[in-house]
C-alpha cells in the first residue's frame, strides 16, 4: 500500500478467515467489532431471504485512512492496453463516476463475481469520518452489511444491469449564454454531464442498490439500515442551505449576462435531481420488504423539511422513482429490464420537460468484450 502498517490482526469468525489490515491510528478496533458481527449475521443467517448463502471463506478489511492506494491499484489495472483504442472497458463494473468517485465512498466491496470465495472490503476513515459515522458504531454496521449485501443480491436483475448503457443528448431547449459575448465565469456548468451520472445512477446502478438493501434488510440487518437512512435523509435537510447558495450565484450568473434566466432555472432544477433523487432507493427497500412503518417514517422528514424547499417537480419525480423502484423484479432478462430502465429515464424526462429541457435517451446492450 505503500504506507505504514499501524493494524494487522486474523481471526476467526462463524467459520471466516477474517484479515484485518490498517494504516489508521485510531477507531480501527470499533470496524473490526462491526465487521465481525456482520459476518456473524450473514453467516448466521439460513432464511430464503438471502438469495445466495453465505460463500466467503475469507474476508480481508483494509481499514484506511482514504482510498488512495485502491484508486492507484484500479487506474492502473483498468488503463487500456497500448493496442486497444478508447472503447475498451476493461471488464470492470463501476459506480457512477468511475475510479475518481470512490474517494468519496466511505466503504467498498471488491470482489469476484465468478469465484465469490473472498473478498475485499475498503473502509474510508476519512469519508466516514466526513459523514459523522466513524464513531457512530450502528452506521457502520449499516455500511459494511450494505457492502457485503451485494455479491448475496447477485441474480438475473443485477446481471442485465451489467450488460446495459445509456446514451443521452439534450434537444434544442434554449440552453444558452445571455450575452453571446459573455461566457459563465464563476460556475462552470455542464448540464449533460450532470445528467448523463444522475441517469446512470438511478437507471443502470439502481437495481444493484435496491437489491442490495434488500437483501441487507431480510438478512436482519433493517435497524442498523434505517438508522444510516435516517442519518442520510437528516443531511438531505441540512444541505437545503447549500442549494441557496447555489441559487444566489446563479443569479449572479444571470445579472452578468452569462445565463439566461431560463438557464438558470434549469440548472437549479438538475441540482436538485442531482441532490435529493436518489433518496428514493433507499426509501423503496423499506416498501419491499414489508417495513411500511419505518419507509413513511423517512418520507415524513422529507415532505416536511426538503420538498418544501426545492422545485416542485422533484417530489413528483421522487415519488414516481419511489413507485418504479418497487416494482423491479429479480428474476429479469435483458429486454425487460430495459423495459424498466425506460420507466426511470421517462419520469427523469419528464420532470426536465417542465422547464423546457428535451431530454433524448437511447438504452442499448454493452458491447461484448472477446
Amino acid at each position: 500500500m505503500g504506507r505504514a502498517v499501524k493494524h494487522l490482526s486474523l481471526h476467526r469468525i462463524a467459520g471466516t478467515e477474517l484479515r484485518v489490515v490498517g494504516d489508521v491510528e485510531d477507531g480501527a478496533l470499533q470496524v473490526v467489532q462491526e465487521e465481525e458481527t456482520v459476518i456473524r449475521g450473514y453467516a448466521g443467517h439460513d432464511g430464503p431471504e438471502t438469495r445466495l448463502r453465505w460463500p466467503h471463506r475469507s474476508v480481508t478489511l483494509f481499514v484506511l485512512e482514504d482510498l488512495d492506494p485502491l484508486i492507484r491499484q484500479l487506474t492502473s489495472l483498468l488503463a487500456p492496453p497500448p493496442d486497444q483504442g478508447e472503447g475498451w472497458g476493461g471488464g470492470a463494473n463501476l459506480p457512477p463516476g468511475g475510479v475518481e468517485a470512490l474517494s468519496q465512498r466511505p466503504v467498498v466491496n471488491v470482489y469476484d463475481l465468478a469465484e465469490p470465495v473472498g473478498c475485499h472490503i475498503f473502509v474510508n476513515r476519512q469519508a466516514m469520518a466526513k459523514a459523522g459515522y466513524w464513531e457512530d458504531p450502528l452506521a457502520v454496521r449499516a455500511l459494511l452489511a450494505h457492502e457485503h449485501a451485494h455479491p448475496l443480491a447477485e441474480n438475473d436483475t443485477t446481471r442485465a444491469s451489467r450488460q446495459s448503457r445509456v446514451e443521452l443528448s439534450l434537444a434544442d431547449s434554449g440552453w444558452e449564454i445571455a450575452d453571446s459575448r459573455q461566457r459563465p465565469s464563476a460556475v462552470s456548468y455542464r448540464p449533460l454531464a450532470l445528467l448523463t451520472l444522475l441517469a446512470d445512477k438511478l437507471c443502470l446502478y439502481a437495481p444493484r442498490e435496491i437489491l442490495a438493501n434488500e437483501v441487507t434488510i431480510r438478512s436482519g440487518f433493517g435497524q442498523a439500515l434505517l438508522h444510516l437512512d435516517q442519518r442520510t435523509v437528516a443531511q438531505a435537510a441540512r444541505s437545503v442551505a447549500g442549494r441557496r447558495e447555489l441559487r444566489r450565484r446563479l443569479q449572479q450568473e444571470v445579472a452578468q449576462g452569462s445565463l439566461t434566466p431560463q438557464a438558470a432555472d434549469q440548472l437549479l432544477l438538475i441540482g436538485d435531481l442531482k441532490g435529493y433523487l436518489d433518496l428514493a432507493l433507499e426509501v423503496a427497500a423499506f416498501y419491499r420488504t414489508d417495513m411500511e412503518r419505518e419507509a413513511k417514517e423517512l418520507e415524513v422528514v422529507l415532505e416536511w423539511t426538503v420538498f418544501p424547499y426545492l422545485g416542485p417537480q422533484v417530489g413528483r419525480a421522487y415519488a414516481a422513482l419511489r413507485e418504479q423502484y418497487t416494482t423491479l423484479r429479480a428474476d429479469l432478462t435483458e429486454a425487460e429490464l430495459m423495459v424498466w430502465s425506460e420507466g426511470v429515464l421517462s419520469i427523469l424526462a419528464e420532470v426536465l420537460a417542465e422547464k423546457g429541457l428535451e431530454l433524448v435517451y437511447r438504452l442499448s446492450p454493452k458491447v461484448r468484450e472477446t
